[in-house]
């Protein structure tokens, strides 16, 4: 079965492929996998879960996020069939499982797996709470506002704008291709999943958009880390836009639900954000929970 189909005929949740504990499950939703160059020996590996970002020059290979452990053997087999260099770089742009279960895979061939000092903080965690720190490769470099390196001619580098989807959210930036890697700081016309269990933060993330915006010019092609439409993970700063009034809408209505005297039962039956309405598929309930606690708190 195809991915769209997939995703489609099941209604699937992010947070439920972010929370798969059974290794023998993760294999049952395996689908098809691509490889798609984007500029400049940059390019995208989907499968399941994050969008993978890769890197393949005459100095060596850099990856950013893993998957899982099954679907990361696939992209390192295919990198591998590009290069006879070595992995230099595993960078995880946050610890949510779909991102970072396939580290296991790199154990042994990445030189060094990066991360923001917060994400392996969550990331350890997580693998407590689930006694599956066995089943775990964590980063041995941390960084809390920016990490660069070059590898070649490509420069790349690790930025922190604070706290979003997580409070250990990197945004990863191929210098030279400029193309930046966005993690589930993005997602694409689809509601997002907020985990403030792991310090996410409605408000920071407008700020962290700005920022990014900010940042980065009309030519950054920026790469996503889930969709809507599952064809549509890279895109522009309008995309960033949209996000970022996806997030200031939702503060806004709930909000205002809540000044007019709306229990939080009453507002988790809303089914769309008015003035985000491009925005849809499963987890809105999750979205406005968020809101309605990050609001009370």
């Amino acid at each position: 079965m195809k991915r769209r189909s997939f995703i489609q005929a099941t209604g699937a949740s992010i947070g439920m492929l972010a929370l798969l504990q059974n290794q023998g499950l993760a294999a049952l939703l395996q689908s098809s996998y691509k490889m798609t160059l984007l500029r400049k020996d940059v390019g995208i590996f989907t499968e399941q879960g994050g969008t993978i970002g890769w890197m393949v020059n005459n100095d060596g290979i850099v990856v950013v996020d893993a998957q899982f452990e099954n679907t990361a053997a696939h992209v390192i087999e295919e990198l591998k069939k590009k290069s006879g260099k070595s992995f230099k770089y595993l960078i995880n742009s946050h610890h949510h499982r779909d991102h970072t279960g396939g580290n296991i895979a790199f154990k042994g061939i990445a030189d060094h797996v990066i991360a923001h000092a917060n994400c392996l903080i969550n990331h350890r965690a997580a693998a407590a709470a689930q006694k599956l720190e066995d089943k775990q490769l964590f980063a041995d470099t941390v960084f809390n506002k920016k990490w660069r390196t070059k590898v070649g001619s490509q420069a790349i580098s690790a930025q922190y704008f604070g706290a979003g989807h997580t409070n250990g959210d990197a945004i990863i930036h191929f210098e030279d291709a400029n193309i930046a890697h966005m993690g589930d700081l993005m997602f694409n016309r689809r509601f997002p999943f907020i985990d403030r269990t792991a310090g996410a933060n409605i408000g920071s993330w407008i700020k962290v958009l700005d920022q990014t915006l900010k940042k980065f010019d009309t030519d950054t092609l920026f790469i996503f880390g889930h969709s809507l439409d599952p064809e549509k993970v890279t895109g522009n700063k309008e995309d960033i836009k949209a996000m970022r009034n996806y997030l200031e809408k939702l503060l806004l209505f709930v909000g205002n639900q809540k000044k007019a005297g709306k229990s939080k039962e009453e507002i988790l039956k809303a089914t769309f954000i008015p003035g985000a309405e491009d925005f849809k598929g499963q987890g809105l309930e999750r979205s406005l929970t968020s809101a309605y606690e990050e609001l009370s708190s």
